[in-house]
């Protein structure tokens, strides 16, 4: 396995002039002072917004509250049996009322390009989020059944790489958006958080397999998949959950029709997260991660089960 500590200042090194720029957005007479209750804005997600790990909530992210304006900024490791991601980036959060963010993920192969032919293969993918709150307010309406809602998208777009060839042949491209509707309700009396998100999407594991597919008159329409994260508040910097998220199946009967049986079926992603908050600036996450069968042709049909882990700060 990896060395999770020289990863993270790896890559920290790199993220460190983009959290810079972010920060210029908040260099004005309006700062986040109070900022929100700790953990209930959720943390950065693998693709960029705020949530639990692998899902977006309908919180907005960063300490800004209503007429502030805040900015965050994220590292997060994931190591499975086969595979690698690092993902990192920034977002904005607009007067609690808007998020704008951008993330990188570098997903390495491992044994699956290495019996492409393709030893040391990274998958490189940039995504730009927007959400906005279209009604509710997860801490002002905690004493009541009204969720905060609020609606997403994602573009997302695949760097070339080796892979382009086999993606050109499934029928898959390099770029896609994920749009999605999430609720999130916060009861904070009994220290309960519940998220529901659905996603339309094309995204073949999240789009680090590219969009769709056409090989063998595959579908290649948008489908609605359901996402669910449940945490509970030990304390005001402590937090556990779990979260699910359903990952469509485009690849495979594209995978069949090229003679690969179900070697690229996709599962869906699972988690059971810790989440810690030493101050309203800094959290830290840690999770199991189970995501399932990725690219089963290669890897002998092995779970890729592992760890999870992620840093962020928010101003």
């Amino acid at each position: 396995m990896p060395n999770l500590n020289t990863l993270f200042a790896s890559q920290a090194a790199r993220l460190l002039p983009l959290a810079a720029a972010a920060a210029l957005l908040t260099a004005n007479p309006v700062h986040a002072d109070t900022g929100k209750l700790l953990l209930t804005g959720g943390v950065s997600s693998v693709e960029g917004a705020a949530g639990g790990g692998i899902s977006p909530w309908a919180v907005i992210g960063s300490q800004a509250t209503e007429g502030e304006v805040g900015v965050s900024a994220y590292l997060s490791r994931a190591v499975t049996k086969d595979y690698g991601l690092t993902a990192y980036g920034v977002a904005v959060g607009i007067h609690d009322r808007v998020e704008l963010s951008l993330g990188r993920q570098d997903f390495n192969t491992g044994v699956t390009g290495t019996l492409l032919g393709l030893p040391g293969l990274h998958l490189k993918q940039d995504i730009v989020g927007a959400k906005v709150r279209v009604a509710g307010d997860a801490v002002l309406d905690s004493d009541s059944l009204m969720p905060q809602i609020a609606v997403g998208v994602q573009f997302k777009r695949l760097q070339s790489s080796g892979l382009d060839g086999t993606l050109n042949a499934l029928g898959a491209k390099r770029s896609g958006a994920d749009v999605y509707v999430s609720a999130t309700k916060l009861f904070l009396a009994q220290g309960i958080l519940v998220n529901g998100t659905l996603r339309a999407t094309k995204a073949n594991q999240g789009g680090l397999l590219g969009f769709g597919a056409t090989l063998g008159g595959a579908d290649n329409s948008y489908e609605l998949q359901p996402e669910i994260s449940v945490a509970y508040l030990i304390n005001s910097k402590l937090a556990v959950g779990v979260e699910y998220r359903a990952m469509p199946n485009k690849l495979q009967r594209a995978g069949q029709a090229a003679g690969l049986g179900d070697g690229l079926r996709a599962d869906d992603w699972k988690d059971i997260f810790i989440a810690y908050a030493p101050s309203k600036n800094v959290s830290l996450t840690a999770a199991y991660v189970d995501l399932g069968r990725i690219v089963p042709a290669t890897t002998g049909g092995r779970k890729q089960t592992g760890v999870y882990v992620s840093a962020q700060i928010a101003f």
